[in-house]
């Protein structure tokens, strides 16, 4: 058996009752994974790689993280918050130095590290058009991805072009459009069980994970899977 960590985000990250519809990807990538894999989700709301690291988060999943795990990093859209110095990171700059610091740190617990590009968020041209929303973030982590020979999971694309797919007026389905909100971040069951399928289907096709490692990555998955644990303080 081994753990399959999660460094990430808002769009990633565990949520309680009271955020309930919203619901991150990485509550819905257990289904995807055989019982002898499991997910231990440290993504936290509104984190950047540099909060994640000025909090010490880094170092406690390190913690948590044994020989064989997977450590998987997804971070990008608090990254580009310019007005906010305490997650801003410049993406040729420190956004690539701190990702290599992940790397390094999963690397020297004996871990095996996973860069994931952020999945993108639903904006769409006056055409139709699904648009990139990241700006040069995802471009630099594939470049510190070829450079530390880390595999890449690039689900920006993966998600741009399902996206694309359903369309402006499908794709509201899969994000937490409720009636006091149009959230087009964030997503509700059936969005994060389709972006945890893009993940699985990703690790697959990057040999990170086996075929026996796997399963119902063509299977339907039920949005009733998705629970949300009693609210309490993070």
């Amino acid at each position: 058996m081994r753990t399959l960590h999660i460094a990430g985000d808002s769009t990633a990250a565990p949520k309680r009752a009271d955020a309930s519809p919203e619901t991150g990807w990485g509550m819905a990538l257990p289904f995807f994974l055989r019982k002898g894999v499991t997910v231990a989700n440290h993504a936290v709301d509104g984190r950047s790689t540099k909060s994640f690291l000025d909090e010490g988060r880094l170092a406690a999943a390190l913690e948590a993280i044994r020989p064989d795990d997977l450590l998987l990093v997804q971070f990008g859209h608090n990254d580009q918050k310019a007005a906010d110095p305490s997650r801003y990171t410049e993406p040729w700059a420190g956004y690539q130095d701190n990702l290599r610091r992940f790397v390094a740190g999963a690397r020297e617990r004996g871990a095996r590290p996973v860069l994931a590009t952020s999945v993108e968020r639903r904006r769409f041209d006056e055409a139709g058009t699904a648009l990139r929303t990241l700006g040069d973030y995802p471009a630099a982590m594939r470049e510190v991805a070829r450079e530390e020979r880390v595999p890449l999971l690039d689900v920006q694309e993966l998600s741009l072009a399902l996206w694309q797919e359903l369309g402006p007026e499908a794709s509201k389905s899969y994000f937490n459009w409720t009636p006091t909100e149009q959230d087009n971040t964030h997503f509700n069951p059936p969005g994060a069980i389709a972006v945890a399928r893009l993940v699985a289907g990703a690790l697959l096709h990057t040999r990170v994970l086996a075929p026996g490692d796997t399963r119902r990555i063509d299977d339907e998955v039920p949005a009733e899977w998705i629970t949300w644990p009693d609210s309490k303080e993070n």
